[in-house]
């Protein structure tokens, strides 16, 4: 379906389905900040939080065809009706690429459950506790706790793994390398450089 009718699609592979939303938060002074996060829901990867004082669907575009360029285009997206994403600018953009979308039942957040658990957890772990005093202290510190999202923090749903732990596994043609322990091959010892 290209029309934007809500489908309850299970992710099955990466890059499948994305999911995106926005989240409101103010820096120390009051001024509002506006933060436009893009998910990959089979793998919980957080591809994107753009952060920014106003995120207008010209901000959509940009943030999509940056990941499009990236990760190539995803076969589904899901988001709420916010104007920015059903922007008929933005619409007819993903249906040019063949991205369907897939908008939520209005007042209905638990259809884009993927993205809403996700800002839970930044309001939670980043938003409730960060006093932001400039917009770029909240792009960095945002884009901290971003990293740290994808690459460490454990994720009950991927059995306690971070969802891109290719980004600090090393790669499996690595694996087979001799280790410092054991025989050297002219018989001697070599020790461990962990000791």
């Amino acid at each position: 379906m290209n029309d934007g009718s809500c489908i309850r699609l299970r992710p099955l592979y990466r890059h499948h389905a994305w999911s995106y939303d926005f989240v409101a938060n103010r820096t120390h002074d009051g001024r509002p900040i506006k933060m436009l996060t893009v998910l990959d829901e089979y793998g919980r990867e957080c591809l994107a939080i753009v952060v920014g004082r106003s995120l207008k669907s010209d901000d959509v575009l940009e943030t999509l065809t940056a990941l499009f360029t990236r990760y190539g285009p995803p076969a589904y997206i899901r988001s709420d009706n916010g104007p920015e994403l059903t922007a008929k600018v933005v619409r007819d953009w993903l249906r040019e690429l063949g991205v369907r979308t897939l908008y939520i039942e209005p007042g209905s957040p638990w259809e884009n459950g993927y993205n809403e658990s996700f800002n839970g957890t930044m309001g939670e772990e980043v938003l409730k506790w960060e006093s932001f005093f400039t917009l770029t202290e909240a792009k960095v510190l945002i884009e901290q706790w971003r990293r740290e999202y994808n690459t460490i923090r454990p994720h009950s749903s991927l059995g306690y793994r971070p969802p891109a732990p290719e980004a600090i596994r090393p790669d499996p043609a690595f694996l087979n390398l001799p280790t410092l322990r054991g025989p050297h091959p002219q018989g001697q010892e070599l020790e461990s450089v962990r000791q």
